[in-house]
């Protein structure tokens, strides 16, 4: 069955950095199109970053745009959110997803994607 295992989640202080990973099994990995949400106390889930599948193409929010990178290593199965000038607003739990079809297009809804790791605490302080 379809597993993803998000890791490297942590505390820190504003202007640091930190790089999550995103472990999928269960499924072929390099032909899905990849995403990272995240969902901060009392607020909806909200999109954060995509990669297509053959990393040939990112997105982002305008929230994180130039300071936070995905990347995916297809040997690894593994999913990255290198994660730059860290902000207090940027406190969440962090989930990674798989699209839930195959797609050239990268998508930005919540909706979009069927399968969700158990998420990673991200604590930025000021």
């Amino acid at each position: 069955q379809v597993q993803l295992v998000e890791s490297g989640g942590g505390l820190v202080q504003a202007g640091g950095s930190l790089r999550l990973s995103c472990a999928a099994s269960g499924y072929t990995f390099n032909v899905y199109n990849m995403g990272w949400f995240r969902q901060a106390p009392g607020k909806e889930r909200e999109f954060v970053a995509a990669i297509k599948w053959s990393g040939s193409s990112t997105s982002y929010s305008d929230s994180v745009k130039g300071r936070f990178t995905i990347s995916k290593d297809n040997a690894r199965n593994t999913v990255y959110l290198q994660m730059n000038s860290l902000k207090p607003e940027d406190t969440a739990i962090y989930y990674c997803g798989r699209s839930k079809g195959l797609s050239t297009e990268i998508r930005t809804s919540r909706s979009e994607y069927a399968y969700w790791g158990q998420g990673t605490q991200v604590t930025v302080s000021s």
